[in-house]
């Protein structure tokens, strides 16, 4: 059996890149998620396979060994690491300010009436809530 979890260090780039093949596909061998990434980059089964064992080492993936394969999942669901990495980012770049997160994050790139809106319903939310 599998330790529980663990606090780890936040993924890197290429380890959010398995992950997000992951959370899509659900329980995936490595070749499943070799064949995923290889759709849009050229990657050696190889890299995958070290990748996602250094993963589970460091506690982002979990490893059984289903119909003679290994199957890895991640540890954490999609919205838990996210918001892990939102709150690291929001500490070590914007000094706690969500205001300054959200600022900088509209401010780089169009933002079309539809996801402001979204966004607005969000807050609005997260307002009641607090009340």
């Amino acid at each position: 059996m599998s330790p529980g979890p663990r606090k780890t260090s936040p993924p890197t780039d290429a380890e959010l890149e398995v992950l997000r093949v992951l959370w899509k596909l659900g329980p995936s061998t490595v070749r499943e998620v070799h064949d995923a990434i290889g759709q849009t980059k050229p990657v050696g089964y190889t890299t995958v396979l070290k990748q996602m064992q250094v993963m589970q080492r460091k506690g982002l993936l979990r490893r059984s060994e289903r119909f003679r394969a290994h199957v890895y999942e991640p540890r954490e669901p999609q919205a838990q690491t996210q918001r892990r990495l939102t709150q690291s980012l929001l500490r070590r770049a914007f000094e706690g300010s969500a205001r300054g997160l959200l600022q900088s994050a509209l401010a780089g790139r169009p933002v079309d009436a539809e996801e402001i809106a979204e966004i607005r319903g969000l807050l609005n939310q997260l307002q009641r809530g607090s009340k």
